[in-house]
């Protein structure tokens, strides 16, 4: 269309600097007679299109046409450049051509080379990256979902949940949905997600109104404090998901945790993805949780 053919013929002089006629014929895949009728167009509503004849000509935006003059102040231009960068990095649908166009637009932000974001987890095999967007499709349109998971024991289930949230939290992705075979909502890590299929049935439920991983409605101050014990077999995650200050390292050579965790499904849930490598210590209605939680679980899994 017309109007389409003219924001793309801006964005593309503002990123080119000069052209020629010819040259936006060949990429628009019309005629030259189009092109300055469309320049034209551009003119008279007001776009400072230059067009000169002869050696050295061209067409060109008069210097210091950009969105640099907008309401949006360079911080806020360069805030919303790293958002995009984001999202492409999460591999969100379009995010890269949003991306171009923008960092053509807010030329105080082109420079990007100092960030450099990657979801991907280290050595992890291009075929079995989690797409984002195929996860954004399946929640948005309510597609059931099939997956090969592998717990922290590297014991396979195969799970089918209608997917309801995606989560990043603690470091990671995860996808919060209603598991069939556990009948109840669960959270998984993308990072231990295989084999993922968007399945054609389509399903109707919603995610709870008062579901939060933390409570909107309570103070960080009055959550109650975990005190957990971690072998030093999994040190790397203690160090990767605590601060150093909530870290100390016992003469038994445990790594001991005091961190405030509200507690609910997803603390537990967390917690079990530690497996035997950590102990609530205290409260004890934590160990409680904790313990209800694995002899169902166990229990689930006889069957």
């Amino acid at each position: 269309m017309q109007i389409e053919r003219l924001v793309q013929m801006v964005f593309y002089i503002i990123n080119h600097g000069h052209v020629t006629a010819r040259e936006l014929s060949d990429y628009f895949n019309v005629s030259t007679r189009t092109i300055y009728r469309d320049i034209n167009i551009l003119t008279i509503a007001g776009i400072p299109v230059l067009s000169a004849k002869g050696t050295g000509g061209g067409i060109s935006l008069i210097d210091g046409y950009t969105i640099d003059r907008s309401l949006l102040s360079k911080e806020e231009q360069q805030s919303v450049f790293q958002g995009l960068q984001i999202l492409q990095a999460a591999k969100y649908p379009n995010a890269e051509m949003a991306l171009s166009k923008i960092s053509t637009v807010f030329r105080n932000a082109r420079d990007s080379r100092w960030l450099d974001i990657d979801f991907s987890y280290w050595g992890s095999d291009e075929k079995e990256k989690i797409k984002i967007s195929d996860l954004q499709y399946a929640i948005l349109d309510k597609h059931v979902i099939r997956f090969q998971y592998f717990n922290t024991e590297l014991k396979r289930s195969e799970r089918v949940i209608e997917p309801l949230r995606l989560l990043f939290k603690s470091h990671a992705w995860y996808i919060v949905g209603y598991c069939r075979s556990k009948e109840e909502i669960r959270t998984f890590r993308l990072s231990r997600i295989k084999k993922l299929q968007i399945m054609p049935e389509i399903f109707e439920r919603e995610l709870p109104l008062d579901y939060s991983v933390v409570s909107e409605g309570r103070e960080r101050c009055k959550l109650p404090v975990l005190k957990l014990k971690f072998s030093p077999e999994i040190a790397h995650r203690v160090f990767d998901e605590f601060q150093e200050d909530q870290v100390n390292i016992g003469e038994d050579g445990n790594y001991y945790v005091a961190a405030q965790y509200e507690l609910n499904n997803w603390t537990v849930h967390y917690l079990l993805s530690f497996g035997k490598y950590v102990e609530v210590v205290e409260p004890e209605s934590a160990r409680i949780m904790l313990r209800e939680r694995i002899y169902t679980c166990g229990a689930a899994g006889g069957r």
